[in-house]
């Protein structure tokens, strides 16, 4: 399976942001070990701070891959171009969130991204991506 993983805005501070949110692990790190955890899968990871890549990404992904992690960070709660373009996508889509939402602000509990995806994961951590890979697998 063919798993593009997108990581939206300030993910790539991983491991040096609000570590008692979102842990010490970088996700470069991480995305090794994910791959090595899954051998049969082939992953290509993303983290963009712009709105318009990641959806320009997500456009592209047709036809390219066979699922789909996304972590839209703070984009989950307000972009409805995001949205759209997953729902366009026509894969399986699953959305992470390492931190969990519903313990958090409360705008944080309104996910206009989760609505074009097939399931969400959230406060889990960094094992949240592997159950979504996991999830797409069994699809």
């Amino acid at each position: 399976m063919r798993i593009l993983v997108l990581n939206g805005p300030n993910l790539n501070l991983l491991g040096s942001r609000e570590v008692s949110i979102y842990g010490d692990q970088s996700f470069d790190d991480y995305a090794k070990e994910l791959a090595e955890q899954f051998p049969e899968h082939t992953f290509t990871f993303r983290q963009s701070n712009l709105e318009g890549e990641l959806v320009t990404w997500i456009q592209e992904a047709k036809g390219q891959f066979d699922g789909l992690v996304i972590n839209p960070g703070g984009y989950a709660h307000t972009s409805v171009a995001i949205a759209d373009a997953l729902a366009y996508l026509d894969i399986p889509k699953i959305e992470v969130h390492i931190s969990h939402l519903y313990k958090r602000e409360s705008f944080r509990h309104q996910m206009i991204t989760a609505t074009a995806c097939d399931g969400v994961i959230s406060g889990l951590g960094l094992k949240g991506y592997a159950l979504a890979v996991r999830a797409l697998a069994s699809a």
